[in-house]
């Protein structure tokens, strides 16, 4: 396995990026802004994507983060996510932020074992964001559970 940073010009693994986000005009409107890692099996197929946005000097958010659905739970989803706040140390932001569905049970377990901890909810999140409702897990996808760590671990 290997990550690296997409190349400028490269185009972005929009069949990852849209199973994290199914709107291509939100996704769209942060990539510009980001840094977007991808992970590439050993025969360099792209297998996992993570998207890192500055949202201040001292604040980095994490805005996308998918596997492929063939290598999900193989621990990919974590080393992403432990790159991602590596890379935030490396860049000199203090804090890392993440958001994610109410519906989205296994990311909020994954987070929280990497070490974030929630710090709020955005309310009806994507019932104003979505025009098509959202559901996992049999649960509709309503208010973005917003969580946070520091940097350095």
């Amino acid at each position: 396995m290997n990550i690296r940073m997409l190349k400028d010009g490269e185009q972005p693994p929009w069949n990852l990026l849209l199973l994290a986000d199914p709107s291509k005009d939100l996704v769209s409107k942060y990539l510009d802004k980001s840094f977007c890692y991808v992970v590439e099996s050993e025969t360099e197929v792209t297998i996992g994507v993570i998207v890192l946005v500055p949202i201040s000097n001292h604040i980095i958010e994490i805005m996308n983060l998918a596997v492929d659905e063939s290598y999900q739970g193989k621990g990919i989803g974590t080393i992403l996510l432990k790159h991602g706040i590596q890379t935030a140390a490396e860049k000199g932001y203090n804090t890392v932020e993440i958001g994610t569905g109410n519906s989205s049970i296994n990311q909020l377990a994954l987070y929280q074992k990497v070490g974030f901890r929630i710090t709020g909810i955005d309310h009806d999140f994507f019932i104003r964001n979505y025009e098509e409702p959202i559901f996992e897990n049999g649960i509709q996808c309503r208010d973005m559970i917003r969580l946070s760590m520091p940097s350095s671990l």
